[in-house]
């Protein structure tokens, strides 16, 4: 009896302590105050604590000054990386306000600088249109900064708080007297909170040159003043998005003699403006669509109502023109991608109310915009094509021959849909593919040549990677239709394979591998054939870059082995030569790899294909406007863009893949 008592008080106190454990009241409840919120959870409010999160600071600050500028307050933004690795973000706008705000009992630039969703653009009529609401407030910034400091110049006093951490350290003081009206907020990136703390020049040179291009007549500067890396850029566009139009146009070949180009105003019954759209766009003689949107300042990648209603409107005006003067039938109607095919254009619209929607908040909304740019571009457009007969005719012939093209290409595309199994994966040249039916886990590489495609089978770990060889190099599709690129075996095999479709027809949920692999030699040949296969994802199944599926393999270049026991692999002769320094080369064999076909199984698999040794490089596209550049550059008909790039970048050509 006694025995069953202690059973039953031990019972007892485990229920007690697991109801202890699950406890959850209001105890468990943490008030977190002020900015504590981001500090925790920096990843909500900026994306992520990576280089792109480090660079969203930047976007953050700089984004108020173009408020100020949308205002018709600023006409120059000066971005300074100081030489103590901080960033600097200098306007002539209207500074914020110092006054204090009774409820708060604080001045409203403290109040600004440390309160989320505090700011003039929440109601009143501090902003009519903001690109700011877009992002998550400086107040954000100042928390993730070690050290923030503003200085405010208005009504000829220069006004200065300082913080750490998002905490005021030196509250708002009159420190001077100024000639000078604006802002300059100073902030250092927290290490505590970011990966890297170093500021990328290029990313933002080429973000502030977008920003230009959108508010023609402001002048933004970019200036690095960090020992050995000093450099300045200065941009200004006074024609606006009509010379960002040229830059994304330059090296193609022109069809119309000059771009189109409208911009129009939509006004409230108080006879405000309610609205604005801006658009501009011409026509190359290569085949790929380049059409770049944005809404308030924001580019909206995934596209929106505004970017429908080009669309639909440019499809319109040319199917009317073509029927209306006879050059098609009413039932020989063109297609929204025949009739876009060698477009590069760009939207820009500005709004009192953006409503950003999508997965990355990158896409408008506001259903009103559909109709307002699609009426816009039946007027315009349509305007032009009767002022301009002959223009009209080449444009519309143009989008015939791509009519028919993609009619050829129907077939060939058929062809290349995945059915429920792969066939013949077991011919010489085609697919060993992998016993993992979730993709998640599976990986394919893209192996040049059947030798090291026989070598990588046979090596592989069978139950997550695939092997797909291809013969020879693949066709260059930036300078082919769809109906020529369909038709090569190898982009046949690769389609097929990876599941996922191309183009219109490209979708990411049927894709059956996470990872798709360029695994190529390391020396000129094999750098050709992945700069073809990246030219290829680029144009046809460019979210597998953007979403991060795409990698390049890194193969030794050398193995040594020493006293004929010991063995290393080295990747590059700057690594080899330090190890030599630092071993000395007395019983050391050297073996240099010409290609994957040297290596045996075993040396393939614990070099390249081994995931707890193997280097992989993920492909990813920080400017897709500069990327769109390149490709075209360096992979179009022009010969001579590519002899002026190796002339002037003699280094960096080898790295030109990566």
């Amino acid at each position: 009896m006694n025995e069953n008592l202690t059973d039953e008080n031990q019972t007892l106190t485990e229920e007690q302590e697991l109801s202890k454990s699950n406890k959850y009241d209001a105890s468990d409840i943490q008030v977190l105050e002020g900015l504590e919120p981001v500090r925790k959870r920096p990843g909500m409010y900026i994306g992520s604590t990576d280089e792109h999160g480090l660079h969203h600071l930047v976007t953050e600050v700089v984004d108020n000054s173009i408020d100020e500028a949308l205002a018709g307050y600023c006409t120059e933004i000066n971005v300074v990386i100081n030489f103590d690795g901080s960033c600097s973000v200098i306007d002539n706008g209207r500074g914020i306000p110092t006054g204090i705000i009774p409820k708060e009992n604080k001045s409203a630039v403290e109040v600004v600088l440390t309160k989320l969703h505090a700011g003039g653009k929440f109601g009143g009529e501090g902003y009519k249109i903001s690109g700011g609401l877009h992002g998550v407030g400086v107040s954000c910034v100042n928390a993730l900064s070690k050290y923030m400091k503003a200085d405010v110049y208005q009504n000829g006093k220069h006004h200065k708080i300082e913080f750490s951490r998002g905490k005021v350290i030196t509250p708002l003081e009159v420190v001077g007297s100024t000639n000078k009206r604006g802002t300059t907020i100073t902030f250092l990136p927290d290490d505590e909170i970011f990966e890297t703390v170093e500021f990328n020049y290029d990313t933002m040179k080429n973000r502030f040159r977008e920003i230009a291009f959108l508010n023609k007549g402001l002048v933004i500067t970019l200036e690095d003043k960090r020992e050995g890396q000093e450099r300045k850029d200065s941009f200004e566009f006074k024609g606006g998005i009509i010379e960002f139009v040229d830059y994304l146009n330059q090296n193609r070949e022109i069809i119309l003699p000059e771009p189109i180009y409208f911009n129009k105003f939509n006004h409230n019954e108080k006879g405000e403006v309610e609205n604005e759209i801006e658009v501009c766009f011409q026509f190359n003689e290569g085949y790929s669509e380049i059409i770049n949107a944005y809404a308030n300042n924001i580019n909206t990648e995934e596209g929106g109502t505004h970017l429908d209603g080009f669309k639909s409107g440019l499809t319109k005006v040319i199917n009317d023109y073509a029927i209306n003067n006879k050059i098609i039938k009413e039932n020989e109607k063109l297609s929204g991608e025949d009739c876009r095919e060698g477009i590069t254009a760009v939207i820009s619209v500005k709004l009192r109310n953006p409503q950003f929607e999508g997965q990355t908040k990158t896409k408008l909304g506001n259903s009103e915009m559909r109709n307002i740019v699609y009426k816009a571009m039946i007027e315009e457009f349509g305007d032009y094509l009767e002022r301009h007969p002959s223009e009209a005719k080449n444009l519309i012939m143009k989008s015939i021959t791509a009519q028919r093209a993609r009619d050829a290409a129907r077939n060939a595309r058929e062809l290349t849909r995945r059915k429920s199994v792969l066939e013949n994966t077991t011919l010489p040249g085609k697919l060993a593919d992998c016993s993992e039916k979730d993709r998640r886990f599976c990986e394919i590489y893209i192996v040049e040549g059947d030798s090291a495609g026989g070598t990588a089978k046979t090596g592989r770990d069978r139950r997550f990677q695939a092997i797909l060889p291809l013969r020879g190099k693949i066709l260059n599709v930036e300078k082919a239709r769809l109906n020529k690129i369909l038709e090569n075996n190898e982009i046949k095999s690769m389609i097929t394979a990876f599941g996922c479709g191309i183009g219109d027809d490209f979708n990411e949920d049927k894709l059956r591998y996470d990872k798709i692999i360029c695994m190529t030699d390391a020396d000129v040949d094999g750098s050709h054939i992945r700069i073809l296969l990246l030219t290829f994802f680029f144009r046809f199944m460019r979210p597998l870059i953007e979403h991060g599926h795409v990698y390049a393999a890194k193969p030794p270049l050398y193995k040594v082995t020493r006293n004929k026991k010991e063995f290393f692999y080295f990747y590059s002769d700057e690594e080899l030569e330090l190890w030599y320094q630092a071993n000395g080369r007395k019983g050391c064999d050297q073996q240099r790899y010409k290609g994957l076909g040297e290596m045996d199984a075993d040396q393939l698999w614990e070099t390249t294909m081994d995931p707890e040794r193997r280097i992989l490089i993920q492909l990813t596209m920080e400017d897709a406007i500069e990327a769109e550049k390149y490709f075209n550059d360096l992979m179009g008909e022009d010969s001579e863009l590519r002899r002026q790039f190796i002339e002037a970048n003699p280094r960096n050509v080898t790295d030109l893949d990566v």
